[in-house]
Order: C-alpha cells, then structure tokens, then sequence
C-alpha cells in the first residue's frame, strides 16, 4: 500500500493513467503544481505592475514638461526628472 491515503499505487497509476479515461496526480503532485503556478501568476503580476507603474511615471513626467511656460524657468523639468527618478528604472 502506499505511504499516503491519497496516493495510488503504482498499478493503479498505471492502468488509469494508461487507460486513457484520463491523467491522475497524487494530491502531493497536484500540491506541487499548484505552489509552482502559483508562484509564477505573482511573478508575472509583480513585473506588470512595476512595467506600468513605470509607464504611469513617464506620463506623468511628460505632463510636468508640459506645463513648463506657466512655471519658473527649469522648474517643471525638475518636477519631471524627480518624477522619473522616483523609483530606478527596470527597463533594459
């Protein structure tokens, strides 16, 4: 028998996974998968929302730019170059 309630044994593995009816995963497996996707979707979600945190950024800084006639002289390209400089680019 096997070490986990939920595992099938290796006969039964084989004749179900081999039967075509469909594929079968010890829950331990399934587990597994599971964390790895998991921990891809973050990934993914995390470099999407730094990209358009940064992309928000550069529009902002394009606004200040912008409106430099109604500002003191240079004023407006500090504003824009603080707002780029925020965070450090990831871009490559």
């Amino acid at each position: 028998m096997s070490e986990n309630k939920n595992d099938l044994s290796p006969l039964g593995r084989q004749l179900l996974g081999h039967a075509g009816i469909m594929k079968f995963f010890t829950q331990a497996e399934f587990d597994a998968a599971l964390t790895e996707a998991k921990a891809e979707i973050m990934a993914i979600a995390i470099q999407t929302t730094k990209q358009a945190l940064l992309i928000e950024r550069e529009e902002c800084a394009k606004i200040a730019e912008e409106y430099k006639d109604g500002l003191e002289r240079n004023y407006s390209e500090i504003i824009a170059e603080a707002i780029r400089n925020r965070i450090p680019s990831q871009r490559q």
